[in-house]
């Protein structure tokens, strides 16, 4: 149970107790920033790095695979998925490091749920107008409005309680390992919880939310 509580690490005046899960973020993102800028810094147009190369061929995946879904018309949204994948596959293995995953929390699942849900919601009416969105409520009849109101909470809360749950489940199980068999067992099953799993729900909650952005657009 120690191991599932999400720990004050240190108080602020104003803002008061930071959790662990907030500190693990933020230094998940200062790695990121930072590898970003130092993988980033001397791109060349011919006769490019092996680095770079491999940047290339990630960035070039990421948006064949999000063109896949959302269209070509819609590459705006790519940065923000891509940004999230990025995060979210970090988040997941980074138990590989001794850090507890951020994503264990509820907190951390939920507030990337309700950003996916408002990126949902603004994908449909930015392509739609605000008009057409509040008419497909009433679609094909009207007596149906309040369970299509419904659909833009039960979306989110999905994604959240799925994340939340499997990487929560994985955490559990790799704890209990540790406990009973410290030595040796834990390490092939850890490739599977800390990276496989981790890796997969992360392309998992992107994938969906591009879906659900799709299905809205349309």
């Amino acid at each position: 149970m120690d191991q599932l509580n999400c720990k004050t690490v240190f108080e602020v005046p104003v803002l008061g107790g930071i959790s662990e899960s907030v500190v693990v973020t933020w230094i998940i993102m200062a790695v990121l920033v930072i590898a970003s800028i130092l993988l980033t810094r001397n791109l060349k147009v011919e006769n490019p790095g092996k680095i770079q190369l491999l940047l290339e061929s990630g960035i070039s995946w990421t948006n064949d695979f999000f063109e896949g879904i959302l269209g070509k018309s819609n590459r705006r949204y790519i940065p923000y998925l891509t940004t999230v994948l990025i995060y979210l596959g970090v988040s997941n293995t980074i138990g590989l490091f001794g850090f507890k995953p951020p994503t264990k929390d509820l907190n951390v699942t939920a507030a990337l749920a309700i950003m996916s849900m408002c990126l949902i919601e603004f994908s449909g009416i930015y392509k739609n107008g605000v008009k057409h969105w509040m008419k497909h409520f009433a679609k094909p009849v009207a007596i149906v409005a309040p369970i299509m109101v419904l659909e833009i909470f039960i979306r989110p809360l999905s994604l959240c309680m799925r994340l939340f749950g499997n990487i929560l489940a994985g955490f559990v199980v790799m704890e209990l390992i540790k406990a009973f068999v410290p030595l040796i067992v834990p390490i092939p099953l850890s490739f599977y919880f800390d990276i496989f799993d981790g890796l997969i729900q992360a392309y998992v909650f992107v994938f969906l939310t591009a879906l659900f952005m799709t299905e809205e657009m349309e």
